[in-house]
C-alpha cells in the first residue's frame, strides 16, 4: 500500500506543491518572526489582529467562488473549455464586484469595529488599509485557484515564492532604512497580493478570459453550489478566527501578541493542507464511481498519517526554538503553541475526508452544521476558556473544535458508503 502510495500521480504532483509550500512556510515565518522581534507583542498583537481581520473579511465576501472556481472549470476542462472560461470570467468580475463595496462600507465601519468589538482605538487606521488589501487577497486567490483548477502546479508554487521572497526583501530594506512599524509593515503584508495576482496573469489565459461571452449563462450553476459553499465557508471563516477576536477582546495587547506568536508558528500546517488540497480536490471532483474514490482515498489518507507522525516529532525541537527565534519574551507562548500544533495535525488528517465531501459528492452542505457546531464550541466554550485562561484556554477551544470537525465529517462519510453498500 505504501509503495502504491509513493507512485501515484497525486503524490508526484504534492512533491511540486509540498516543496513549494515548505518554502513559502519558512518565508512566512521569517516575515513574522522578524516583524514580531522588531514590533514587540503588544504591536505585534495589532498586526496580527489586522491581518485575520483581512483574511476573515476576504474569505466571507469571496462567497465560495475559489471552492466553485475548483470544482467547475476542473469538471469542465476537458468537455467544454469554453464553458470553463466563463466560469473564470464570471469569477473574477464577482471578485471585483465585492472589493468596491468593501472599500466603500469599510472605510466608514472601522471605527465602530475598532472601538466596539475589539475595544482598540489604535487599530482604526490598519483596519482601512486592510480594507484595501480585502481586493489583493481575493485577486491573488482568485490567481491561485484557476492554476489549481488547471493542474497547474509548479506555476502556482513559483508565483507563491515569490510573492513571500519579494515581501521579505522589503522587509529587509525597511529595517535597514529604520522605516519598519505596525503601518509600514501591514502596508507591506497588503500590497504583495496585488503583485502575486499581476504575476499569475502571465500565466492564465487571460485572453481567451476576457473576451469570452456569455458568461452569466453559467451563472446559476455556478452560485447554486457556491452558495452552499459560501454558507459553510463564511461560517468556518468566523469559527476560525474566533479565538484571535475573542482574545483581542478579552486580553491585553501584550497577550495577544504571544497568543499570535503561536498562531503563526502553527501556520505552516495550513499551508501544507492547502498544498495538499491544491492536488488532491481536483483529483476527487473527476471521480465517476465510489470505488476509484474510495482507493483513492485510502492511499491519500495514508499519505497524509505519515505527515502527522512526522510533525508530532518535530514538537521538542519548535519548542527549543521558540525562545531563540522570537527571543524570551514568548516564552509564554509555548504552551499554546503545543496545543495549537496539535490541533493542526488534526485539521491535516481532516483533508481527505473533507475533500471527498465537497469534491467528489459535492455536498458541501454537510459542512454548514459542521461550521455551525465549531462557531457554537468556539463562541461559548472558547469565550469562558479565554477568560479564565487566557491565551492556553484560547489554544484548548481550537484543539476541541478541530476534534469536532474530524469527527462529525467522519460520521457522515462512513455512513454514505454503507448505505451505498
Amino acid at each position: 500500500m505504501f509503495k502504491s502510495v509513493l507512485s501515484t500521480a497525486t503524490f508526484k504532483q504534492s512533491q511540486i506543491t509540498i516543496l513549494g509550500t515548505i518554502i513559502n512556510g519558512i518565508l512566512g515565518g521569517a516575515f513574522y518572526i522578524l516583524m514580531a522581534r522588531y514590533l514587540g507583542p503588544s504591536d505585534f498583537g495589532l498586526l496580527i489582529v489586522s491581518i485575520t481581520t483581512l483574511t476573515l473579511i476576504a474569505d466571507i465576501v469571496d462567497f465560495g467562488t475559489n471552492t466553485g472556481l475548483v470544482r467547475h472549470v476542473s469538471s469542465s476542462l476537458k468537455l467544454d473549455k469554453e464553458k470553463s472560461f466563463k466560469f473564470l470570467k464570471l469569477a473574477i468580475e464577482f471578485k471585483l464586484a465585492v472589493w468596491i463595496l468593501v472599500l466603500l462600507i469599510g472605510f466608514f465601519l472601522t471605527p465602530l469595529i475598532a472601538k466596539n468589538i475589539f475595544n482598540k482605538e489604535a487599530l482604526i487606521t490598519p483596519l482601512r488599509l486592510v480594507m484595501v488589501g480585502v481586493g489583493g487577497a481575493l485577486f491573488f486567490s482568485f490567481a491561485s485557484s484557476a492554476l489549481q483548477a488547471l493542474q497547474r502546479y509548479f506555476i502556482w508554487s513559483v508565483v507563491n515564492i515569490a510573492v513571500n521572497l519579494l515581501r521579505l526583501f522589503f522587509i529587509f530594506i525597511l529595517f535597514a532604512s529604520g522605516g519598519m512599524n505596525l503601518f509600514s509593515g501591514l502596508a507591506l503584508y497588503i500590497v504583495m497580493p496585488f503583485l502575486g495576482f499581476s504575476t499569475a496573469l502571465l500565466f492564465l489565459p487571460v485572453k481567451r478570459i476576457l473576451f469570452i461571452k456569455n458568461e452569466l449563462s453559467v451563472a446559476k450553476q455556478f452560485f447554486h453550489y457556491n452558495f452552499w459553499v459560501a454558507v459553510f465557508t463564511i461560517i468556518a471563516a468566523i469559527s476560525a478566527r474566533l479565538d484571535t477576536f475573542l482574545s483581542a477582546r478579552l486580553l491585553t495587547g501584550f497577550e495577544l501578541g504571544l497568543y499570535g506568536a503561536a498562531t503563526q508558528l502553527v501556520a505552516v500546517i495550513p499551508q501544507l493542507n492547502s498544498a495538499l488540497g491544491v492536488v488532491v480536490a481536483p483529483k476527487f471532483a473527476s471521480f465517476q464511481n465510489d470505488n476509484q474514490m474510495i482507493t483513492y482515498l485510502k492511499k491519500i489518507q495514508l499519505l497524509v498519517s505519515g505527515f502527522v507522525c512526522s510533525g508530532l516529532l518535530l514538537i521538542p525541537l519548535a519548542v527549543y526554538l521558540i525562545p531563540i527565534i522570537f527571543g524570551q519574551q514568548y516564552t509564554q507562548a509555548i504552551i499554546p503553541f503545543i496545543i495549537l500544533f496539535i490541533a493542526m495535525l488534526i485539521f491535516l488528517f481532516s483533508l481527505p475526508i473533507h475533500a471527498s465531501i465537497i469534491y467528489y459528492f459535492a455536498k458541501p452542505k454537510v459542512f454548514v452544521w459542521v461550521s455551525i457546531g465549531h462557531l457554537l464550541i468556539i463562541g461559548s466554550l472558547g469565550y469562558f476558556l479565554i477568560a479564565n485562561y487566557g491565551i492556553t484556554g484560547a489554544a484548548v477551544s481550537v484543539l476541541i473544535g478541530m476534534v469536532f470537525n474530524f469527527l462529525l465529517p467522519l460520521t457522515w462519510l462512513l455512513l454514505k458508503i454503507w448505505k451505498k453498500r
